[in-house]
């Protein structure tokens, strides 16, 4: 249905956001040694911190789905044969 696709892509926008904060965020680290989203969430061991953390991860997790999606127009075709 028409929903799911738009639900399915607005999950998609978010977790890819989520994913280019968190390789940000890693840039950081490696580059400064300074963990932004631990300084803003009072440290990397603070339970706030470690739940983004993990949200994070999540995202990048459904982010794999995205490989193997079609881009451009093959993707919009092969939604009009749904």
């Amino acid at each position: 249905s028409i929903s799911s696709n738009k639900g399915d892509e607005n999950m998609n926008k978010f977790a890819l956001v989520l994913t280019i904060i968190g390789a940000l965020n890693w840039g950081l680290v490696g580059l400064f040694k300074f963990d932004l989203v631990g300084w803003i969430f009072g440290g990397m061991d603070s339970v706030v911190s470690r739940i983004i953390f993990v949200i994070v991860a999540l995202a990048g997790i459904w982010c794999i789905n995205l490989l193997f999606k079609p881009l451009g127009p093959e993707r919009h075709s092969e939604e009009l044969k749904r």
